[in-house]
């Protein structure tokens, strides 16, 4: 059951067309906020859906803190070997704001963290799903991520740390998302998956040629298309250096 769910998750950024954007604020001292924004495209969303899109009736508005779910599911977590604990303790400041509106036409999750070092951030977009195991009680060795987002500061050179963890699932999820934007070519989606990043000090130099460095040289704007960073998601890595 967690497979399909995954890959229902994993597709479902396709399916409904979503904007993701990540921005980072990060402060001289190396502290900042993280925050990931995925908002559904309606005009997208609707050729997909056709008729049926007038048909739709949610309506859902959450916000938790995910040590929320740890502290609600104690007897659960208590369970754990301590890896998997470490693991969950990291995502315990995260903040998950989730509204879904049929009427206002508004699908958006928006996932936050605040840090004192940005070593500490959690692999965020694993947030949702993580929070659904400790409801359920699902093993965490069942999941089948094939990828890892990190980061690193050293007061200098800023680092997006993508990392494959998993080559075999990798080549499954590539086959899966190519069969699906052959599905979807005959329909004009945007899938837009947009970097944004603020610094404390001028840019220096970008590892991505692609990047777009603000007039104050202080923060920097990167897009990518969601489906190719599935497809290939080391294509993200990014090193940033401070003067």
């Amino acid at each position: 059951m967690k497979n399909k769910i995954y890959t229902f998750l994993l597709l479902g950024l396709l399916a409904t067309s979503c904007q993701v954007t990540e921005t980072i604020h990060l402060n001289e001292d190396g502290t900042g906020k993280i925050e990931i924004n995925e908002l559904r495209d309606e005009h997208s969303f609707m050729q997909l859906m056709g008729e049926n899109y007038s048909k739709e009736e949610v309506f859902r508005d959450t916000t938790y803190v995910f040590k929320d779910f740890i502290t609600k599911h104690s007897e659960t977590f208590s369970r754990l070997p301590a890896s998997e604990k470490a693991i969950f303790q990291k995502f315990a400041t995260v903040k998950v704001h989730i509204k879904k509106s049929s009427f206002e036409k508004e699908f958006r999750t928006t996932i936050s963290q605040n840090f004192n070092k940005i070593e500490e951030v959690a692999d965020l977009y694993k947030t949702e799903e993580y929070a659904d195991d400790i409801e359920n009680n699902y093993a965490l060795v069942a999941e089948e991520h094939y990828y890892s987002v990190n980061y690193a500061f050293n007061g200098s050179v800023f680092k997006r740390i993508v990392k494959i963890t998993d080559s075999v699932e990798l080549k499954k999820q590539q086959d899966k998302i190519e069969g699906y934007k052959t599905q979807v070519s005959k329909f004009k989606i945007t899938q837009p998956y947009v970097l944004k990043y603020h610094f404390p000090r001028k840019i220096k130099a970008v590892s991505n040629p692609k990047a777009k460095i603000s007039e104050d040289k202080k923060s920097l704007e990167l897009q990518f298309l969601i489906a190719d960073c599935l497809v290939n998601p080391e294509s993200t890595n990014l090193e940033v250096v401070l003067e």
